[in-house]
Order: C-alpha cells, then structure tokens, then sequence
C-alpha cells in the first residue's frame, strides 16, 4: 500500500504515552497550515513489540489550526509543522508541567485508514538543542540520516460505533 502524506502526523502524539516530550519549542513557532479533517475521529495502534497491546487514540478540533488528542488520560496539542519538504508535526504534552515538545513525521494512507507516524530521535537531535532554529538546522543536516527518526508506528482509523 502506497502511503500519502497527509496531517496525520498529529495522530503521532499517541507515541508520547509511551516515551514524554523532549524539547522546549515546537518545530515551527506556528502551524504551518490548517488542520486536516481527514484526521478527525478515533484511531488504534497495534504495538508490535508490546504484545500485540492496543491503544486508542481520539483526535478532535482544537481551532483551525490544531488538534486535541487524547490516549488514555493524555492529552496533547498538536499542530503541523511541515519543514525541509516533509510534512512533521508539533506535539505539546500538556499533563505536565514543563509542556515539552515532540516531533513526528506522518503519512496517511490513500484511502485514509492508516496512517504511519516516526518520532525524531534525541540520539541524533539532542533534547537541549536550543533555540528552534538550531533544531531546525540540525534536522536539516541529518535528513539522509537513517537514525534520525524512530521505526514507525502504524494506526487504523476505528469504526464508528453503532448505536
């Protein structure tokens, strides 16, 4: 199956459950383009290496430009952060008090029923990289880099429940 790219990446936030936010800014001081109703609803990730352990995912609306997503009792804000020809996006933790960042690079598939997001890396971006543009700068640098994103992390849009 053909991957597009799409604002999907805004689902990558589900990958925050598992490992926190790393850096003070996000990508892009600000989105870098509207939100994709493509990626509204409720979506499920099936974790390979986890035991086959699933989490949900509900991405909603924030305003025009951002999303709200939850996994369980997280919650994060999410905004497109397209940078260097690929599209990432921002993801701010906001269950904690220092509200750090983390970027994903996403793809939605054709027909929109999964989408792949990849965390970039501390071991290639360090998390005291500061400011935005020194990530900016390093990200660049390290695009044919193989290490500079995680493996991917793959979600199936869920069924709409039946009444």
């Amino acid at each position: 199956m053909k991957l597009k790219p799409s604002l999907a990446g805004l689902l990558a936030v589900t990958a925050l459950l598992l490992t926190g936010c790393d850096y003070d800014a996000p990508l892009t001081p600000a989105p870098t383009h509207k939100i994709d109703a493509r990626l509204l609803g409720d979506w499920v990730a099936v974790e390979k290496n986890a035991g086959d352990e699933v989490k949900d995912m509900r991405v909603r609306q924030w305003d025009d430009a951002t999303y709200a997503i939850a996994i369980e009792d997280d919650v994060y804000r999410v905004w497109h952060s397209d940078f260097a020809g690929l599209p990432f996006v921002s993801a701010q933790d906001l269950n904690s008090a220092d509200r750090k960042y983390c970027y994903y690079t996403w793809a939605l598939s054709a027909d929109g029923t999964h989408l792949t997001l990849r965390r970039v890396r501390t071991e290639v971006i360090p998390e005291k990289t500061m400011p935005g543009t020194a990530i900016q700068q390093l990200i660049k640098a390290n695009l044919a880099n193989p290490k500079l994103l995680d493996d991917p992390l793959v979600f199936t849009r869920m069924e709409p429940k039946q009444p």
